[in-house]
């Protein structure tokens, strides 16, 4: 048995945000239904493009981690032969996740009053760009968007000029968080018997990248900035043209650094600001002067904490995460496997579930509904 064997959730989400609850639901046993809109299909083909056959339509498909152990039924939620089919599953769902911009679901009839009114024990997680209130509720935007209004995109690239970040900090923080109030409402309903509107931000989930600097500042614009070199640490450039990262910020740590590179004078200088902008450029180029394997296997023997910088290939394969199985190969059909990350944690006596890869959308469209006690052929045109 896994941790959510049991639970049901129903699943209008689009993007990462909210795909990325349902996925650790799905991975941890839930029963999950993504409710897939022939016009956001639609939507998805223009902006990211179509695949020229089926086989390498299901492997794009397939390929994104948060996509696995869930059912997609293929539907038009705004059609009116489509309200029985979904009223009856929500009926009967934990689970609601929808991602779309506040009072549009309501719209199409899957507000959170009309679906708390039907199933009293539904909670409704609500992933949007600011949430469903205050003077930005009716705004929409991506990932960096959210982090720019939460404070964070003028520090996240440690430079004093913003630039759009290489990866989806916002969406994983944002479904993260999300997932994190998914489980506590229906830990609250567990006491209380009653479900629950969950709003979860993006703009919101970003706020917590300021709680350190937040922190340890009364006035948030004497902050430092953001390429102001502190010995706690950084980015160095070696000899092969490799990078190798550092964070010894602890006394101790710096210490031993310090010594391991030959520099025991700069261990009493860690908090003489004046004396940062030469430190660091006298450090540089003292890492300059081996390749970056060399000095990895030479500050792990001095016990300072000190990382390669791999590529996203390279980590793939690393041997760490291949010990800890975070990284898996997925199964495809008359196909290679595709590589996946696994959930970011692990449970002792209720481990994840098979992965089973993301069919093509509507795979599961005929069976759900024979499931629900409908013919597949009431959807009509809507599917």
């Amino acid at each position: 048995m896994t941790a959510l064997t049991g639970l049901s959730i129903v699943d209008f989400s689009r993007f990462l945000p909210g795909a990325y609850a349902s996925w650790v639901g799905g991975d941890m046993g839930a029963e999950v239904i993504r409710i897939e809109h022939p016009r956001e299909l639609a939507k998805q083909a223009a902006m990211f493009g179509e695949d020229g056959d089926e086989a390498a339509a299901l492997r794009r498909r397939a390929r994104p981690s948060y996509t696995r152990n869930k059912r997609s039924l293929k539907i038009d939620p705004g059609a009116a032969q489509s309200r029985p089919i979904l009223e009856k599953m929500i009926a009967k769902a934990d689970v609601l996740i929808e991602d779309y911009r506040p009072g549009v679901l309501a719209a199409m009839g899957y507000g959170v009053e009309a679906m708390l009114a039907l199933n009293p024990r539904l909670i409704y997680l609500s992933v949007s760009f600011a949430g469903q209130t205050g003077p930005c509720a009716d705004r929409a935007g991506h990932d960096p968007a959210a982090l720019a209004l939460a404070g964070a995109l003028s520090r996240l690239n440690g430079l004093p000029e913003p630039s759009l970040p290489g990866l989806q900090v916002a969406d994983v923080l944002t479904g993260a968080h999300a997932t994190i109030a998914l489980l506590l409402a229906l830990q609250a309903r567990e006491r209380s018997g009653k479900g629950q509107h969950v709003d979860v931000a993006m703009s919101d989930a970003c706020l917590p990248l300021l709680a350190v600097s937040m922190g340890r500042y009364d006035d948030l614009d004497a902050m430092p900035r953001p390429d102001a070199w502190h010995p706690k640490g950084g980015v160095w450039l070696c000899a092969d043209g490799q990078y190798l990262c550092t964070t010894d910020m602890e006394p101790r740590y710096w210490q031993r650094f310090c010594a391991a590179i030959g520099r025991e004078d700069l261990g009493p200088l860690q908090h003489r600001a004046d004396l940062h902008p030469q430190m660091q450029a006298e450090i540089a180029a003292i890492i300059a002067s081996r390749p970056r394997d060399a000095w990895v296997a030479l500050l792990a023997q001095a016990d300072t904490q000190a990382m390669p910088v791999l590529t996203p290939a390279q980590a793939a394969v690393h041997p760490h995460h291949r010990a800890r199985g975070r990284i898996m190969a997925v199964p495809l059909p008359d196909q290679a496997p595709v590589t996946q990350l696994a959930l970011p944690f692990i449970l002792t006596d209720t481990p994840s579930a098979p992965p089973r890869p993301a069919a093509l959308p509507g795979a599961d469209t005929a069976d759900i509904l024979r499931e629900l006690g409908f013919d597949p052929a009431t959807l009509g045109d809507t599917a």
